[in-house]
């Protein structure tokens, strides 16, 4: 009786060895995106989040793992993102350039911030959720 008046939930979990090959995760990840202008901007900011996890979160180790969790909700495509690492400081998640164009690193932040519709760190900082609205879905609060 009640379960017609409970949001369906539904997630996903993946663990794999921390590596930079993506290509065959980005497709399980967004398997449910309908939408192909939806998808092609979610996989820009997976691409960036997932390149930072390795990267500066493992540090490149592929001893460490990555684990992913895919939730979809009738509003919300919601990822997060947790790698092994020390995590990213909270004065650091700012979405912004870098001052200078020419930097090294910097731009993986902003475009994240601009692919997703709400993102949130985890206290420690190694675990990043990513939330984009469902398109054709009004603006409310993430539940999850």
């Amino acid at each position: 009786m009640f379960s017609r008046f409970l949001p369906s939930f539904r997630w996903a979990d993946f663990i794999l060895p921390s590596t930079f090959q993506l290509s065959p995760l980005m497709e399980l990840l967004l398997e449910p995106v309908d939408c192909n202008e939806t998808s092609c901007r979610l996989q820009l900011g997976l691409q960036e989040a997932l390149v930072n996890a390795v990267r500066h979160g493992n540090a490149g180790d592929p001893r460490k793992c990555l684990r992913i969790r895919r939730i979809l909700t009738p509003n919300w495509l919601i990822w997060q993102i947790q790698d092994e690492g020390d995590g990213l400081s909270s004065d650091a998640r700012q979405g912004c350039l870098p001052d200078q164009v020419d930097a090294n690193q910097g731009r993986g932040l902003f475009l994240m911030h601009q692919c997703f519709d709400d993102i949130r760190w985890s206290r420690r900082g190694n675990r990043v959720q990513l939330a984009c609205r469902r398109p054709g879905t009004s603006q409310r609060a993430i539940s999850a």
